[in-house]
């Protein structure tokens, strides 16, 4: 580093040991120095002269010997103090640094000592308050964060008057925040939050503590309960205040959230961390139950969140000790009753607490990532049972296998897809790959040129569940699929419900208009059986014909269909 030409002297004298850590020493040495030289030369002077007697010259040099060293005191006592500044100024430095205590500087003094005292301690205020509010406030939305909401409550509920003060913790997220962002870019994504967390604080009573904890979850502690009435009030305050839309660089962005929400119990001191917990739980709750839902919590929550945490631990590794397994449910031409494929479902075979419902374990898998090798081998499992059964000589059919969001958005799925097609020796006009309306809307561009790729190796496409999702005619012609699938859900009361059939009788419709197949989900009576017949529906699938099943279950059902069409073409 190159030296400043007027930090020669300083730095001369720096190197040596007894002077290295003391400013003052160095001022005192070079004092006590300037001073005596006068001694000195005086002292020289009268050893080479003979002018003088020995008595005269000796008076002489006492004298001057007491009075430099009287002058050398006084000016030596008056420097030190003169330092004063920069020692109170070093030491407050070294203070702030070792216990963030702010200094105590004078700062009515205007030469270069004063300044330095007052610029000094006119920053370290300045950055203490910068580094207190990096610290306790997000950046992004300037709410405050995590540890600045739990110091603020914990101390309202620490105090002993607010011993048996009801306090709320609202703590909303924003629905499907994941897919949401995928479609917008990163800067519109940070607006939108920005947004949100004005809209929230529009919503705050004087002495409530509106946070933003990550991502999109925000949480706000109402410290004034009127009644129970009022929390749900405000539960629907906050949920009808964020569905108006938010109009960002030219666009309108729509939104839900969901809200879950804990009180305090006066019988037990809860902590911050806590409630936050509880908070949680109750959020997860809401968001199961679907779109802007608030949820309170309760033991039974905590209890079923435990559950989940068990399951989550016990997943990790059920790959590799075999206890997945993959069910079959049919597929039925709805004309002749034959057999046209086989959706592919995955089960899991657990030790000790039995076969757990895909509903529990899936969501769980997505949420950790272990959904992408399960797919896989789920993929993998049933192509290979495919060729088998085509091997064993029954006639070919199309084996349909779910994709989840997660193995969707890997890069390398064309490639994955690819490579088990050879590795299992399935022809691609035998494997159907499932994909829902949700997940394809995250990124349109990515997912349609995803989506074309899949048909170019010959593979079929159908899209799961339609009717549920954005069903955007618009974006539905550019998804290359060949199957509309109907979700259940309008299957199950389409002889009762005359909204059910309406849709059910325009999706046909639609499939017919397309050039598409169409498979009716959840069968389950005749009375379903028939309409969808009379509507020209052309698969059928639900429990009227199967539930699903083991593949060795499954092989006698094969051959019989497979002896149907022999006699058929015979």
């Amino acid at each position: 580093m190159k030296l400043n030409h007027n930090l020669y002297l300083y730095s001369f004298l720096a190197h040596f040991g007894w002077l290295k850590k003391s400013y003052t020493a160095k001022i005192m040495l070079v004092a006590f120095l300037g001073t005596h030289v006068p001694l000195l030369t005086l002292l020289l002077s009268f050893l080479i002269s003979n002018s003088y007697s020995f008595e005269m010259a000796a008076r002489v040099m006492i004298v001057a010997l007491l009075a430099t060293l009287a002058g050398t005191a006084a000016t030596l006592y008056a420097l030190n103090h003169l330092l004063k500044p920069v020692i109170l100024t070093s030491a407050a430095l070294q203070n702030y640094l070792t216990t963030k205590t702010l200094p105590e500087l004078p700062t009515e003094f205007v030469d270069e000592a004063g300044t330095l005292m007052a610029d000094t301690s006119q920053t370290l205020h300045k950055l203490d308050e910068l580094i207190h509010y990096i610290t306790h406030y997000d950046d992004l939305t300037g709410l405050p964060n995590r540890d600045l909401f739990r110091d603020r409550l914990h101390q309202i509920l620490s105090q002993p008057e607010n011993n048996q003060r009801l306090v709320a913790v609202f703590l909303l997220a924003i629905d499907d925040f994941t897919g949401m962002s995928h479609g917008l870019e990163h800067e519109t994504t940070n607006l939108l939050l920005r947004a949100v967390a004005q809209r929230l604080s529009t919503c705050m009573a004087q002495t409530d503590i509106l946070a933003h904890l990550s991502g999109d979850e925000f949480v706000l502690a109402r410290m004034e309960i009127i009644s129970f009435e009022s929390v749900i009030k405000l539960s629907q305050l906050l949920s009808s205040t964020l569905k108006k839309p938010f109009f960002l660089e030219g666009k309108s962005i729509h939104i839900t959230a969901s809200i879950g929400i804990t009180i305090n119990d006066l019988n037990d001191s809860n902590s911050v961390d806590q409630l936050l917990q509880q908070a949680h739980m109750a959020l997860y709750q809401a968001k199961q139950q679907g779109r802007s839902q608030y949820q309170y919590y309760s033991p039974e929550i905590n209890a079923q969140l435990q559950e989940r945490l068990t399951l989550e631990n016990e997943l990790h590794g059920a790959l590799g000790r075999n206890e997945m397994l993959v069910y079959y449910q049919p597929l039925i031409d709805l004309d002749n009753g034959e057999i046209t494929g086989m959706e592919a479902l995955v089960r899991w075979q657990h030790p000790t607490l039995g076969l757990i419902s895909p509903a529990k374990f899936i969501p769980i898998a997505e949420a950790n990532g272990l959904i992408v090798p399960i797919d896989q081998w789920v993929l993998r499992t049933a192509c290979a049972q495919n060729r088998a059964w085509q091997l064993a000589g029954f006639s070919p059919i199309r084996i349909s296998v779910n994709l989840s969001s997660r193995q969707f958005e890997q890069p390398n799925l064309v490639e994955v897809v690819s490579q088990i097609i050879q590795e299992t020796g399935l022809k691609t006009s035998y494997l159907e790959l499932e994909v829902t309306e949700s997940f394809l809307m995250g990124d349109i561009e990515r997912s349609v040129k995803t989506l074309k790729q899949l048909p170019e190796l010959g593979i079929w496409l159908a899209l799961d569940d339609f009717g549920t999702g954005y069903s955007s005619l618009n974006y539905l012609k550019r998804f290359p699929v060949n199957m509309l699938k109907i979700d259940r859900s309008f299957v199950q009361d389409v002889t009762s419900n005359p909204d059910s059939a309406a849709i059910t009788d325009a999706i046909i419709a639609l499939a017919k208009s397309l050039r598409l197949k169409i498979t009716a989900e959840g069968v389950e009576t005749k009375e379903q059986l028939d309409y969808l017949q009379m509507r020209g529906c052309d698969e059928g699938q639900g429990y009227y014909f199967s539930r699903p099943v083991p593949a060795d279950i499954i092989t006698p059902m094969l051959q019989k269909s497979s002896q149907q069409m022999e006699v058929i073409a015979a």
